[in-house]
This record gives structure tokens, C-alpha cells and sequence, in this order.
């Protein structure tokens, strides 16, 4: 693809953003595009996004799980960035008007203490680069119609990001083993999904790493502060307005998002 094709790609899906309506998946409409061209693409709406005053507050790492793998036909996961006003505070209500499909997976997340900067990164690097460890629930989403997604159109769609809540339980990385912790979700009451840090690329910890030498390359710095989710323990699930939906983590407590009801719910 070249510069202009890459460009009217990133503006479909920027203007989705707005005017509340998915696109067709990127992979049906451009027969040439690359995983490089998903990235640039991907960047590209990054960019737009800085020039309106946002910044990037970390990262996430998705198709980590043998099965979304599998689904895609790949063998390694992708990344996207986290924006600023993508971080909403537990128990408070979340607006629905932003999201165009939205589903919602449970995730631990790392909040980093110094700059981690690849290639070359080793799993002791990286432990020692995380201040703490929280619970999440990221918003995933997507600007595909019916999530009809490849590998290169989710790339280019930031990794379907959407939003992110994270807990307010602080947890030092060395006082759980991430690979075992379990994990329940419910979503009004009722349990939705279970699983462990292991369905994790075998751990999240691998999935930093992962993250860290990949962006790295690229010439990218994961730094101080920052927040890294590495990928959901379980099966995402769809999410509505008034949904109040809890993850549970063995070893590191739990978080709750809240979606608020519709308008005319709660006249």
C-alpha cells in the first residue's frame, strides 16, 4: 500500500470514532494490506489522536490465547496503544455512547516504575521494571462491523481497544505467581467466565516481554508509569447499558465496571 491508501484506510476507521458506524473489514476492501501497513495504519490514527491533545498513558497486548490464535491463523499476538481518556475509575458509571460493539475481558495489569526499552529484553528486566501489578477489566471494540476481524484489520484498529478500569489493589509482582492465579468474572451476578494468568502466553509476564522487545523495534519505549495489559485470561463477552460486571483475581482482589443505564432507563 502505498502512503495515500494507508492514510484513507486510517480515515475510515478515525471517523467510525465519531459517527458511530463500523466499517467494513479493511481486509475485503484492500487485497494488498501487510502487516506492516496495519501498524502504519494503526499509527496513523494515533497521531491524529496526539494532535487533538490526547497521550498515551500504555499498551496492550491482544491474540495472546492458543485459541484467538488459532481462530486468526497466526502465531503471535499484537499490540495497541492506550489513551488517556481510555482509563475510567471502578464503581463509576461508564457512558455506552462511545463504544460502537463493546465486550469486556478480565486482565492483570502491570504499571511500570522505569522505562523498559527492547530488543533485548529478558523476563528479569522486566520484573524488575513493574512498580505493581492490578486487577483489570479492559473494554474491548471495535470499529469492524460485527467484529468480522483478521489478524491485520484488528491490528489496524488498535488492537480493538476500547477502554480500560483498573483496580485499586496495588500488588508487588513478586507476591503472586501470575501464571496461576484464578480468576472468576460475573457479569450481573452470574458467572460469565473463569480461567488463570497461564492462558496468558503461559504467563503475562512473557506477554510484557513479548511487548516490550516487539514495540521496541520499532523504535518505541514503554515507560515510566505507563500501564501494560498483557492479554484477557478468559473468553471476552458482550457488555450492555446498566451491566455491572466484576473480575475476581486469587492474590490480587478484584475490580468492577459499571455501564450506565440508558437515558431513557434512567429518567
Amino acid at each position: 500500500m502505498d502512503d495515500k491508501t494507508r492514510a484513507d484506510a486510517a480515515q475510515l476507521l478515525f471517523e467510525a470514532y465519531s459517527n458511530g458506524k463500523p466499517v467494513s473489514p479493511l481486509t475485503s476492501t484492500y487485497d494488498d494490506l501487510t502487516l506492516e501497513d496495519a501498524y502504519a495504519i494503526q499509527l496513523l490514527q494515533i497521531d491524529w489522536f496526539l494532535e487533538q491533545g490526547r497521550s498515551v498513558k500504555g499498551h496492550k497486548v491482544g491474540l495472546t490465547s492458543v485459541a484467538m490464535q488459532r481462530l486468526l491463523g497466526v502465531d503471535q499476538p499484537d499490540y495497541g496503544h492506550l489513551l488517556d481518556d481510555f482509563f475510567h475509575l471502578e464503581h463509576e458509571p461508564i457512558a455506552m455512547g462511545r463504544f460502537l460493539q463493546p465486550r469486556i475481558e478480565p486482565e492483570v495489569a502491570f504499571v511500570l516504575k522505569r522505562r523498559l526499552r527492547g530488543p533485548g529484553v529478558t523476563a528479569h528486566e522486566a520484573i524488575a521494571a513493574v512498580d505493581f501489578v492490578l486487577p483489570a477489566l479492559e473494554i474491548v471494540d471495535s470499529r469492524i462491523e460485527d467484529w468480522k476481524i483478521g489478524l491485520f484489520d484488528t491490528i489496524a484498529d488498535n488492537a480493538s481497544s476500547g477502554a480500560v478500569v483498573l483496580g485499586s489493589t496495588p500488588t508487588a509482582i513478586s507476591d503472586v505467581d501470575l501464571r496461576l492465579a484464578g480468576t472468576v468474572m460475573t457479569q450481573n451476578g452470574t458467572v460469565v467466565g473463569t480461567g488463570a494468568g497461564g492462558a496468558v502466553l503461559g504467563s503475562p509476564l512473557r506477554s510484557l516481554v513479548w511487548l516490550a522487545n516487539t514495540v521496541g523495534a520499532r523504535g518505541v519505549t514503554l515507560e515510566e508509569g505507563q500501564v501494560v495489559l498483557p492479554g484477557s485470561v478468559c473468553a471476552m463477552v458482550p457488555v450492555s447499558a446498566g451491566d455491572s460486571v466484576t473480575a475476581t483475581f486469587a492474590g490480587l482482589g478484584s475490580v468492577t465496571a459499571l455501564f450506565a443505564p440508558d437515558e431513557e432507563d434512567s429518567a
